[in-house]
C-alpha cells in the first residue's frame, strides 16, 4: 500500500529519486504511465499486470475501453530503478504531466502518483473541501 506525500525533484537528466520507503517495492520494476488529472501513475509491475489482466477482460467492443487502453499502454514504459533509487521519466510523460523541477509524489494505495508541485496544490486545494463533504456516498459501510 502507497500512502502519504513526498517532495523530489527531477534532476536535469528527467530522473526522479523514489520515495525510500517504497525503493525495495518497486526495485523490481515498475511501470509508468500517464494518469487521469494530468498526473503519472506508477504502478509495481505486479499491479500493472493486474490492471492490464481486467482490461484485457473488457469488451473490446466499447469505445471507451478502446480509448482508455491505447493511451494507457501507449504511454506506459517499464523502468528499473537505478543503484540510488531514481526512475527516468521520459520526455512524453514529463511533457504531459507538466513535470519540470518540483515534483509532488503521492501514494494513492496501490500505486503512487507524480505531480509538478503547483498542479497538486491546486487539485488539493480544489478538492478537499469535497472530500471533507462527502458522506457515505464513496464507501457505504465503511466510514
Amino acid at each position: 500500500m502507497f500512502l502519504g506525500t513526498h517532495s523530489p525533484r527531477l534532476d536535469d537528466k528527467g530522473r526522479l529519486f523514489l520515495p525510500a520507503k517504497y525503493r525495495e517495492e518497486l526495485s523490481g520494476g515498475l511501470v509508468i504511465t500517464k494518469g487521469q488529472e494530468r498526473c503519472l501513475y506508477v504502478f509495481p509491475m505486479a499491479e500493472f499486470q493486474r490492471i492490464t489482466e481486467a482490461l484485457r477482460a473488457a469488451p473490446v467492443t466499447e469505445k471507451t475501453v478502446r480509448s482508455y487502453s491505447r493511451v494507457f499502454f501507449a504511454s506506459a514504459s517499464d523502468e528499473v530503478p537505478d543503484k540510488q533509487g531514481r526512475v527516468t521519466i521520459p520526455p512524453p510523460l514529463r511533457k504531459y504531466a507538466g513535470l519540470a523541477r518540483d515534483c509532488t509524489v503521492i501514494g494513492a494505495n496501490t500505486r503512487l502518483e507524480i505531480w509538478d508541485t503547483q498542479a497538486w496544490e491546486t487539485y488539493l486545494e480544489q478538492e478537499e473541501q469535497t472530500f471533507s463533504d462527502v458522506s457515505e456516498e464513496v464507501l457505504p459501510g465503511i466510514l
